[in-house]
């Protein structure tokens, strides 16, 4: 029933066209659409139930206020409808799962020797970017294609050309070492031309000039460089080949399809260019639960191509869209020329939109197998544990420790959450060992547990909260020591409810108190798979910290005592030579060549070191 307010707002509204949110009564968004007349299509939500689909009926049951916004035109409206549901999420649009900024591949050309890296930003300041992916899984398995092709560097040094030596990219000739001045400006950005060609599909047109170079490298009898252009080729022959599937159509199009499962879609985008297939992304979509092809078809293309950088002249799909002739002239509008969208019905485009199709089927089986498979996985892990740990109830929130130094030297702590049988990264925290000196893990481990339940809320007001939460179950990394030392310091802190229990590396084996024999799970057991991991991930915790530790002290300990080294300088010193060991070996006129450092301040250097 509609309540009095919408009545009156439904009155309201103009015929502009325009963008229309809805709002629950704590003033939530629940959806965002556009129309061509906002009184029109906000109307037609509020006349006969019958006439909406169950998902619509759900929503307006729960709409307890209108906004709209008034636009010159329908394409404006579709804008800015598109950034609403980007910043908002509403639950009753379909959107992408998990959306945020796309990853991109850029290569900036102000640069006098430009990079190609992975971005998140786009920036106007004259760099190539090209994307987006959907993910960055999938933009570095691309970078990775690429470094292995071209020889750019992946460096961020400053580039003077004076360096003493390369790095290894150079021995292995994964780049042509501009830092030593092994090529010239016009050289490397012939590489960089070659590596934008490739990304636009034109891996033909680089291969043409590759086979020119290496001829005439031959003929100049500079077989090392020919050999170098040879493999190149052959790496970027490799690539084509893959690409083959693509050759009965031309030209350039996107092939966009989808297969769904209740309220999720899973989507699958091809990348044509030339007749060769240089990619394909898949995408989720939630919220697509009773929504008609159409819907979910033009929800996923006006989200994805809103943050494309290219747009091809053709979009081969396998549904209609809603709202076509708006979405071509909004396309249209970012490519600057005419954007056609299709959908094939015979011929070599409906069997390419097939293949697609069959992929995205494909795709969302392996999705759907994966996600019951691995929650099954760990609710039966967490139930053995309660079983063979013999714990009050299931460790929905296991709390793991860790000690790492160096004969006693950059002793650290870590401690790793895992949430029904997942890791929790913010609720990590590192300890820098304060009160212990020498090798006394036992002690170290009393440390970091004694400041832990100090700043739980049974001694402190002031706990933040993810202080506040007590564990199901405390895992210690070792044997039957590590439990003593730990279980006196939980009664010390009046946390002696808290189950413990340590997991000892030799023999894989779980001890836990009043019990003096240890707990031998099998290898396959899914119990000791996840205790592993959850020991593991503490480890690598605290391995990180403690490297950290070691490096800033390094670096603090050669560098710091010395008179007139600054951290701007020995920043400086330690971009220009890579290490305090490389310093150390370095004459003092070398060490003059670097930023800030005078010929004296060099001499002092090389007396400290």
């Amino acid at each position: 029933m509609t309540n009095h307010l919408i009545t009156e707002q439904l009155k309201q509204l103009p015929t502009n066209p325009g963008v229309y949110l809805m709002r629950d009564t704590e003033g939530n968004i629940l959806y965002v659409g556009k129309a061509a007349s906002l009184r029109q299509r906000v109307r037609s939500y509020f006349g006969s139930e019958q006439k909406l689909t169950i998902k619509l009926q759900r929503m307006v049951a729960r709409v307890n206020n209108l906004d709209f916004l008034v636009t010159n035109s329908e394409q404006e409206a579709l804008i800015l409808e598109l950034n609403l549901i980007k910043r908002h999420r509403p639950y009753y649009n379909v959107r992408l799962k998990d959306d945020k900024t796309f990853p991109y591949l850029k290569i900036n050309l102000n640069e006098d020797w430009p990079r190609v890296y992975v971005t998140r930003r786009l920036e106007e300041n004259g760099g190539r970017y090209f994307g987006p992916f959907a993910s960055a899984r999938s933009v570095r398995q691309t970078l990775k294609i690429l470094k292995g092709i071209f020889p750019f560097r992946s460096c961020s040094r400053t580039i003077t050309g004076g360096d003493r030596r390369p790095c290894l990219d150079y021995y292995i000739h994964r780049c042509l070492g501009p830092c030593i001045g092994a090529v010239s400006q016009t050289e490397y950005a012939e590489v960089i031309k070659r590596v934008i060609l490739f990304l636009e599909g034109k891996q033909g047109k680089v291969v043409q000039e590759l086979k020119s170079q290496m001829q005439k490298a031959s003929g100049d009898l500079d077989f090392e460089k020919a050999g170098l252009l040879r493999d190149q080729i052959q790496a970027i022959e490799r690539v084509i080949e893959g690409q083959r599937i693509a050759t009965t159509v031309r030209g350039e199009q996107d092939v966009i399809a989808f297969a769904q499962d209740k309220d999720r879609a899973y989507v699958q985008i091809f990348f044509i260019r030339g007749g060769k297939l240089i990619g394909r992304e898949s995408f989720v979509l939630q919220g697509t639960s009773s929504e008609e092809p159409k819907q979910i078809m033009s929800g996923f293309i006006k989200q994805f191509y809103g943050s494309a950088l290219y747009i091809p002249p053709l979009l081969l799909l396998q549904h209609p869209v809603a709202d076509k002739k708006v979405i071509e002239d909004w396309l249209q509008n970012k490519r600057g020329s005419r954007v056609y969208l299709q959908v094939p019905y015979r011929g070599n485009k409906k069997q390419l939109v097939k293949i697609v199709a069959e992929n995205a089927e494909q795709g969302l089986r392996q999705l759907m197998i994966k996600q019951p498979a691995a929650l099954l996985a760990l609710t039966e892990a967490l139930a053995e544990i309660k079983k063979e740990l013999h714990l009050p109830h299931l460790p929905a929130r296991i709390e793991c420790y860790d000690i790492s130094h160096l004969q006693g030297k950059a002793a650290v702590g870590s401690l790793v959450v895992f949430e029904q049988g997942k890791p929790k990264p913010a609720h990590y925290r590192r300890f820098r060992i304060k009160t212990v000196s020498g090798v006394d893990d036992y002690a170290m481990l009393q440390e970091v547990l004694r400041r832990r339940f100090k700043r739980n809320s049974l001694q402190s007001n002031s706990a933040t909260d993810a202080w506040k939460i007590l564990p199901d179950l405390i895992l210690i990394d070792g044997g039957k020591g590590q439990l003593n030392a730990i279980l006196e310091v939980m009664a010390e802190v009046g946390a002696g409810s808290v189950p413990v229990a340590s997991l000892a590396k030799e023999n894989e084996e779980v001890f836990i108190p009043e019990q003096s024999a240890a707990i031998k799970l099998p290898l396959s057991s899914p119990a000791l798979q996840l205790l592993q991991r959850v020991r593991d991930e503490a480890h690598r915790f605290a391995l990180g910290f403690h490297h950290k530790i070691r490096r800033k002290d390094t670096f603090t300990s050669a560098l710091d005592a010395i008179p007139g080294v600054g951290p701007r300088r020995k920043r400086a010193l330690l971009q220009q030579f890579g290490s305090v060991q490389t310093i150390r070996e370095s004459s003092a006129k070398e060490l003059a060549a670097a930023k800030g450092v005078s010929q004296s301040l060099a001499q002092k250097i090389k007396e400290y070191l």
